[in-house]
């Protein structure tokens, strides 16, 4: 592996009530993090090809560490998300590197299917930021119940020369979803709109 990896984190939420409600079956979101060394921290370096290699890399890994916490079959997944942050001697440009030209290949291999974009988000920060990683439904992005987004956050990263990167993968939407559009069983799955 391309990446020199420090740690990885993986994080579950499962909502169980919303507003005194109960949520049946509970909604479920897990994010794999990598904090990984940042190859061109503290120098501007014209070509960023390592960083989408370890991208590609990457992408395979976490969304099957994201997957296997959800505990179901990648081909049930609804939603997904990727994020990463920089620390201070990285510039915004490593997280898209990381984050676009090969990154969602691996993750939709992994899903099986995969035909809407899949949302993002870059910044930078220092030990402790919190990492956001919008979500949407991963094969029709006009399904409102599943615009979403989750948050996580490791205390000791991303260092001055580390980056954070990480996908976000659901079994399902929002709890209690109503604010109308698609619904999930509306999806025609052709264009990666609805």
């Amino acid at each position: 592996m391309k990446a020199k990896i420090r740690k990885v984190a993986v994080f579950l939420e499962e909502t169980l009530t919303e507003m005194g409600r109960s949520v049946k079956p509970p909604t479920r979101r897990a994010a794999a993090v990598a904090v990984i060394d940042n190859p061109f921290a503290g120098k501007y370096v014209e070509d960023l090809s390592e960083l989408m290699t370890i991208g590609e890399e990457l992408g395979e890994l976490l969304t099957q560490k994201a997957v296997a916490a959800l505990g179901i079959p990648p081909t049930t997944a609804e939603s997904y998300g990727k994020a990463a942050a920089v620390g201070e001697n990285g510039e915004i440009e490593h997280a898209a590197a990381i984050l676009h030209p090969k990154l969602g290949t691996p993750v939709r291999r992994v899903l099986g299917k995969g035909a809407a974009l899949i949302p993002s988000s870059k910044k930078r920060g220092g030990p402790g930021v919190v990492l956001d990683i919008p979500l949407g439904h991963k094969d029709a992005a006009f399904v409102r119940s599943h615009f979403d987004g989750m948050e996580v956050r490791i205390n000791d990263a991303p260092r001055a020369n580390e980056i954070m990167v990480a996908i976000a993968v659901t079994d399902s939407g929002r709890p209690l979803p109503r604010v109308g559009g698609l619904t999930k069983d509306q999806i025609k799955g052709e264009d990666g709109l609805r």
